[in-house]
């Protein structure tokens, strides 16, 4: 096949190039055909060489093939296996469930409750006052209540010792040193009294109960006085009894009453309306003491005045009325109009002081309610204000503003309800002067015609 290939070839190659001698062609013929069967050999060797690689590959590849069938069916026949324990075990754990809980009895229910009242009570203790003496106890609830195998006894008689204890220290009074945080946010080591359950105070302050961090803090705002003096009696009592506020809801009640405005406060409330009703009523208030004391120290000068008619003096109103037609016998008017009306003048004189800052305290009366209601108008124009502005009717948007009105109407009343007390003991104890002036007034009167009639007698009649 060789040679039908190259013999065309080589005779191209003959008209092509130019001829060359007959030795040099026979060489070169060989040559190539020697170069040939080498290259072919060198063919061969590497194909050999290649077929004998693929055959060692094909029986390394065959027996990883063999290796992993031979761990499959293992690992098919351990799975078989264990797949057939899992069944068994399945039958037996629930044959041993079965007899558990037969052997259980009252025992499961008995389980059943004590989670639910260590889940019940770890709230309760979590936040009892007691824990602050105690730290710690509201972890054995936590841990009773997800428990999920049936207590021991250790653990039932952990539960019920502590049960018994919340429930003996909530009817005790204990003092005992303990860590406060004072309103500044500073430690402190102080000396505190537990009224069971229900209220802690050091000193004279009160003391909130803060669960999460396990300690006692001073309220920001300490109650009025009483409660504080309470607490300071209680805190320095060594024996026998003494009064002392309760708050039964723990805290909760204390909390709210201590954020209960002063009166300061409540007037502040009220802003210039208030400042003005206030003012009313001082002053009102101011006029009709002095007033009192006028006129009690009048009545008691007019009273000894009465025990000694004969004998006028002029530091109280019937004195001076007296005085004024027991001088001089000269002076006396004849005529009974002249005298009358000289009367009546010496009494109206004396009225006025008598009746002094009754007006005033009438318009005060009058004016109170009214100014009250002027607060009253703003408080409701204010609290219809932020609800327009704000969008909503939250209640505390409205609390300042009917807080406002309702303090100012407070005040008017306030001021009004007392100075009409006040103004109607007044008007009693002036007219009482008054009407003991208008007796002597009219008795002088009287006296004084019956003398005009004996003078007329004695001088033998009236003249016609």
């Amino acid at each position: 096949m060789i040679r039908k290939t190259f013999v065309p070839l080589l005779l191209l190659l003959a008209v092509a190039l130019p001829i060359a001698p007959t030795t040099a062609i026979g060489d070169t013929l060989d040559d190539l055909l020697a170069e040939t069967q080498k290259a072919r050999g060198a063919e061969a060797a590497a194909n050999a060489a290649r077929e004998k690689e693929f055959l060692a590959n094909r029986d390394q590849q065959q027996q990883m093939v063999e290796e992993a069938q031979a761990k499959w069916n293992a690992a098919k026949a351990r799975s078989d296996q264990l797949s057939s324990s899992f069944d068994t075990n399945e039958v037996t754990l629930a044959d041993l469930e079965t007899k558990l809980k037969a052997r259980e009895g009252n025992l499961g229910e008995l389980f059943g409750v004590t989670r639910q009242v260590a889940g019940d009570s770890a709230a309760i203790v979590f936040n009892s006052l007691t824990s602050a003496q105690f730290p710690g106890r509201d972890q054995f609830f936590i841990k009773l209540a997800k428990a999920k195998a049936l207590p021991n006894i250790t653990e039932f008689e952990d539960l019920a010792f502590e049960l018994l204890r919340e429930i003996t220290e909530s009817g005790r009074v204990v003092r005992w040193n303990n860590e406060i945080v004072t309103a500044e946010g500073e430690k402190e080591s102080t000396e505190v009294v537990r009224i069971g359950g229900f209220i802690a105070m050091a000193g004279d302050r009160y003391l909130a109960y803060n669960p999460t961090l396990g300690t006692f803090s001073v309220l920001p705002r300490q109650p009025s006085g009483e409660l504080r003096d309470a607490a300071i009696e209680l805190t320095e009592a060594k024996s026998g009894y003494t009064r002392a506020f309760v708050d039964p809801s723990r805290g909760v009640l204390l909390a709210l009453y201590v954020q209960r405005p002063n009166v300061m406060e409540r007037i502040e409330k009220g802003e210039e309306v208030g400042y003005v009703i206030i003012l009313v009523g001082v002053i009102g208030l101011v006029c009709s003491i002095y007033q009192l004391f006028y006129l009690i120290l009048v009545r008691r000068r007019v009273t000894r005045q009465l025990a000694n008619l004969d004998t006028p003096t002029r530091d109280n109103p019937l004195g001076r009325v007296l005085a004024t037609f027991r001088g001089d016998a000269e002076t006396l008017e004849d005529d009974v109009e002249v005298v009358e009306l000289r009367i009546s003048e010496a009494v109206l004189r004396e009225v006025p002081p008598v009746e002094r800052f009754q007006a005033f305290l009438r318009l005060a009366v009058a004016a109170g309610p009214l100014l009250g209601l002027i607060g009253t108008v703003i408080g409701m124009i204010i609290t219809f204000q932020s609800i327009t502005e704000s969008g909503s009717s939250d209640p505390k948007l409205m609390a300042a503003g009917i807080g406002q009105a309702m303090i100012a109407t407070v005040l008017g009343l306030g001021i009004a309800i007392p100075l009409l007390f006040i103004n109607a003991g007044l008007s009693t104890l002036s007219r009482a002067i008054v009407q003991v002036l208008d007796e002597q007034s009219n008795g002088l009167l009287a006296e004084h015609i019956e003398r005009k009639a004996g003078d007329t007698a004695v001088r033998g009649g009236p003249r016609v």
